[in-house]
């Protein structure tokens, strides 16, 4: 049966208006991924990193801007107004291989900061900005190239026990100088941290550490100690039960032998 001409004009007219829509909304979504952030600079470059750049320097931005190219190589990010980095800010970057965020007010870095550049990130730029301490949760095992100079660090053993788990960069070993540190005795204050070999931070946490494990250790001693007491007087109250019920038990036979004899005189 033949379908009528004006119904196969209507159904090619719909066929076709879907299509043309489907590519405006593909258009749209790859526009929207590859598109360069609103008041930043994007080009194309070539080298160790090539790929797309995307320069978004002295904008006077407050936060991370939430429209970067998921395609981006390098993001740079500095001399802004930046306070904090959140976690998983970067997570839709799987490309992103050099970050920038010198020259900001960075004084904090949540745990999960870097989260998702553990495979692509190779360089790090964290210098001229407020750090005073690191939490190592903020890298989640990122080995990028780091810069952590021109900050007031603040130095102590958490400093101290997070700093090795980084890949940093040769200038961070003069650049990371101690402002203020902890504990009070141990005369850190414009010290290279990283080059005071004989610098430990982390003694009095040892001392602590080691009290609280003399004061755990006489705790099961004295725990011991008391149940051995309770085990051994128990004891010893059982055994003279037993002793005294041992004792009665001739006097007892004898009284039997006593009767038997009667009672074969009889």
């Amino acid at each position: 049966m033949l379908l009528p001409s004006g119904w196969l004009l209507r159904h090619s007219v719909v066929m076709w208006l879907l299509f043309h829509s489907f590519v405006l909304m593909t258009l749209c979504f790859h526009h929207a991924a590859t598109s360069c952030s609103k008041g930043c600079y994007c080009s194309d470059s070539e080298g160790s990193f090539d790929g797309k750049t995307m320069r978004c320097s002295n904008l006077h931005l407050t936060e991370i801007p939430q429209d970067i190219p998921n395609d981006t190589r390098r993001l740079y990010l500095d001399y802004n107004l930046l306070t904090s980095i959140p976690a998983n800010a970067f997570h839709d970057l799987p490309l992103l291989a050099e970050l920038d965020l010198s020259h900001n007010e960075l004084s904090l870095l949540e745990p999960g900061a870097f989260r998702g550049l553990t495979a692509s990130l190779k360089f790090l730029d964290l210098s001229s900005n407020q750090l005073k301490t690191l939490d190592p949760d903020a890298f989640d095992s990122v080995r990028a190239r780091s810069n952590l100079t021109g900050n007031p660090w603040h130095c102590d053993c958490r400093l101290q026990t997070a700093l090795p788990r980084l890949d940093l960069e040769p200038v961070s070993l003069t650049g990371i100088v101690c402002q203020t540190f902890e504990p009070s005795d141990a005369g850190a204050q414009g010290v290279p941290f990283l080059l005071a070999k004989d610098l430990d931070l982390c003694v009095v946490l040892k001392k602590t550490t080691d009290v609280a494990m003399l004061v755990t250790m006489f705790g099961w001693f004295t725990m011991v100690i008391s149940y051995l007491v309770y085990y051994v007087r128990h004891n010893q109250e059982d055994a003279r039960r037993h002793l005294e019920y041992l004792k009665s038990l001739p006097s007892r036979q004898g009284k039997s032998e006593e009767s038997s004899t009667i009672s074969t005189v009889v």
